[in-house]
């Protein structure tokens, strides 16, 4: 019997590309007005973050954004602007990150048969991204000692923020190596939400794939029967 179903954030309750695209436009457009020669573009932002992740992918994201924004104004000389524009990024990140148009609705039907948790790696709190007092417990990788997905920690917090043993946690994430393979070694169930019906990249087959979260709710209904 499944007691509790957890969450993932980014990019499976909440559209976060769209955000991002507008924060780095906010960045680009400042960095436009303080040297207009200064010809930043959005692919030397995004070059910049694949480069720092991949230097420190265990590093807070915070840490890792904003390290990344510096180096893309040391690309013209403007470090010394950088408080400012990790105050820009960031002022936009949170306000145009929103709920896929079905989370809402879905996760208002599972919270009638289930305890709902939210946790995740990145930096969207629940709270300033639509999705406030959705979740009986909520979860950030780096508060209180909290690792990063896919450490296992993560995943025994999980279990134990829902005081439920593992066969009776579904983990619901657009991740397949970090919300389906590592909570499935913990012994949890998973749901791979695969919006763009790629096919399944290794050995562990997800418990259930859907492409909408809307599917969610009935996908549960089959597995526990």
């Amino acid at each position: 019997m499944i007691k509790a179903v957890a969450f993932d954030a980014d990019e499976t309750l909440l559209d976060l590309s769209p955000a991002i695209d507008a924060a780095l436009e906010a960045v680009r457009a400042e960095v436009l007005a303080l040297d207009p020669a200064a010809a930043l573009t959005r692919d030397h932002l995004r070059e910049d973050w694949n480069t720092v992740f991949a230097e420190d992918p265990e590093a807070p994201v915070p840490h890792i954004r904003r390290e990344a924004l510096r180096r893309s104004l040391a690309r013209f000389d403007l470090e010394h602007h950088l408080d400012r524009q990790v105050e820009a990024f960031f002022a936009v990140r949170y306000r145009e990150t929103k709920p896929f148009p079905d989370a809402l609705a879905t996760l208002a039907e599972l919270r009638r048969s289930y305890l709902l948790g939210y946790a995740t790696n990145g930096n969207s709190v629940a709270d300033r991204c639509g999705l406030g007092g959705e979740f009986s417990f909520e979860l950030y990788a780096h508060r209180d000692g909290l690792p990063k997905k896919p450490a296992p920690r993560f995943f025994a917090a999980v279990l134990s923020a829902a005081g439920a043993d593992p066969h009776q946690v579904v983990y619901v994430g657009d991740n397949y190596h970090h919300d389906v393979v590592a909570p499935a070694a913990a012994g949890m169930r998973t749901v791979w939400v695969n919006r763009n019906g790629r096919a399944c990249p290794g050995e562990v087959v997800p418990d259930l794939v859907i492409e909408r979260l809307a599917e969610l709710p009935e996908a549960l209904r089959r597995l526990t029967t």
